[in-house]
């Protein structure tokens, strides 16, 4: 989801002329040197493909760097306005107030933005705002011995960047994600714009580097096994950088921990509500209610250690802006625990009519809690397998089925009558999970990198953590027939599917 574009007074742009760059990273080491970026990793630098059969190969260029997008889905995503634009259509940072979420590198479709290893905060190319303001230009134009990188104002008709955006020959990056990028390239190939038009090279290194590998990195080009209409036969990536995917094993655990917090109190409030199960059963007062609360205080303790900034977590709240749905869904689960916690008075004190008053916000505010993940994850613009439709209902089957398991285990132990009646609910609730983890598997996918990322969840790098919730799903579908110790697996089906879920759709390179 983006904003509508801001209106902006007058605009920046830049053009990479491509056809004059010769590759010599003079704008890289500039960069680095101008804004003091940390070694191991670059605002800006330069891409290299080759395009050919020997002898007739040639090497093309491409300088990598922040769009400056019109309508910035960085700028959505940030929950506190670290990432923000200038009134002159510059995207900037105020690292004083990042929290180091990630938010904004999942959302980036050109993967330019990145945390400075040394002060935790976001950071990216921001046109070297500094410089512009006393007159001067970015230290990549001053430094470029060929004039590659051209910058002019857009407004201003006789500009040599204006000249070039409007007679000639242009390109940008992902257009289709709806940015409205600010940053042109002239004379760019194919190969170098599309990330994974290129095949990633047989060994392991590039020109002049080795190729990082790892479950955090997001391996740049074509994957060899992998094939599709995107692939250039004759392209091979010369040289790139290291690609790190925002979010870990943490973001994976906490959509299973908010699964259980919203599922334990929905799915007792259901049966109760649908008069399944007696209002005073120790299931609806007590046991769904503590574990709803555990686990909700489990979520919000993973999210803030999985901040780079984890002290100044206050911020989502004191500076919190509401177009981002970190600040949505953070507001949406402190609602909903304050609301589980009056229901958990009310059940010691068997209080029937609040617990019933309470179901009213609380059943709503219990799904919103399972599902604005989805919505999180669909402003996270440049994860093209993130952005199903499925996946807000189908967040909400795996929290019933979560708690499906905790109310299984707690009739259980405190109404054994109403076993055989929710673990058949589990059944249910398991079966149609895993058509949905099917469907969201096989379905076709509309772009390219959605069908990569698929590809390396079902049959690539995630494959046997993803086959693992597979099977343990299929084990939880049994419960009714086997008894309720199988039950676990439904419990523990859904943190695979989900890292694996998570992980390959931060796997598809992106610049």
């Amino acid at each position: 989801m983006l904003t509508e574009p801001k209106k902006l007074t007058e605009t920046w742009v830049k053009v990479l002329d491509q056809t004059k760059c010769i590759g010599c990273h003079a704008c890289t080491t500039a960069c680095k040197s101008e804004n003091q970026v940390p070694l191991g990793v670059t605002r800006t630098y330069v891409k290299a493909v080759e395009v050919g059969v020997f002898p007739e190969v040639r090497r093309n260029f491409q300088v990598t760097r922040c769009n400056q997008c019109a309508n910035p889905p960085c700028v959505t995503a940030c929950p506190t306005g670290a990432m923000y634009q200038r009134d002159d259509g510059i995207v900037d940072f105020d690292k004083s107030i990042c929290i180091g979420c990630k938010a904004c590198m999942a959302a980036c479709p050109y993967d330019a933005i990145f945390i400075n290893p040394e002060d935790h905060s976001a950071e990216k190319c921001n046109f070297c705002a500094h410089r512009l303001e006393v007159g001067l230009e970015p230290a990549c134009v001053v430094v470029c011995p060929t004039e590659a990188i051209l910058i002019g104002r857009l407004e201003d008709a006789t500009a040599p960047t204006t000249k070039i955006i409007h007679r000639e020959s242009v390109a940008v990056r992902s257009p289709e994600k709806g940015t409205r990028p600010k940053l042109y390239y002239k004379g760019a190939h194919q190969a170098t714009l599309d990330p994974i038009a290129a095949r990633r090279p047989s060994g392991d290194t590039f020109m002049w580097s080795e190729i990082q590998r790892g479950a955090d990195v997001a391996v740049s080009g074509h994957p060899a096994g992998f094939h599709d209409s995107n692939l250039s036969a004759e392209a091979k990536l010369g040289y790139d950088v290291a690609h790190s995917a925002p979010w870990g094993s943490k973001v994976s655990l906490y959509t299973w921990t908010k699964g259980i917090a919203a599922g334990a109190y929905l799915v007792p409030i259901l049966l109760a509500v649908l008069g399944r199960l007696p209002w005073g059963s120790p299931v609806v007062r007590l046991i769904g209610p503590i574990t709803s609360l555990v686990f909700l205080a489990v979520t919000g303790f993973l999210l803030i250690i999985d901040l780079k900034h984890p002290e100044r977590f206050h911020l989502i709240l004191l500076k919190g802006r509401l177009q981002s749905w970190l600040v949505r869904g953070a507001w949406g689960l402190m609602l909903f625990g304050a609301v589980v916690t009056l229901d958990l008075i009310a059940g010691i004190t068997h209080f029937r009519v609040l617990e019933e008053v309470l179901a009213i916000p609380g059943i709503p505010l219990a799904c919103l809690a399972a599902l604005y993940t989805a919505f999180l994850f669909a402003q996270a613009k440049a994860r093209d397998l993130w952005q199903s439709p499925l996946l807000p209902p189908h967040l909400v089957v795996q929290a019933l089925l979560l708690g499906a398991v905790v109310t299984l285990f707690g009739v259980a132990a405190a109404n054994p009558l109403h076993v055989a009646y929710v673990d058949r609910i589990l059944s249910i609730l398991a079966l149609i999970n895993l058509l949905m983890v099917v469907g969201e598997a096989t379905i076709t996918h509309p772009t390219a990198k959605a069908h990569l990322a698929s590809y390396e969840m079902t049959r690539g790098r995630f494959r046997w953590i993803f086959l693992a919730g597979i099977i343990l799903n299929l084990i939880a579908i049994a419960t009714p027939f086997v008894g309720i110790d199988l039950g676990v697996a439904a419990l523990l089906c859904i943190l695979p599917l989900e890292h694996a879920f998570v992980q390959a759709g931060q796997a598809v390179p992106l610049a």
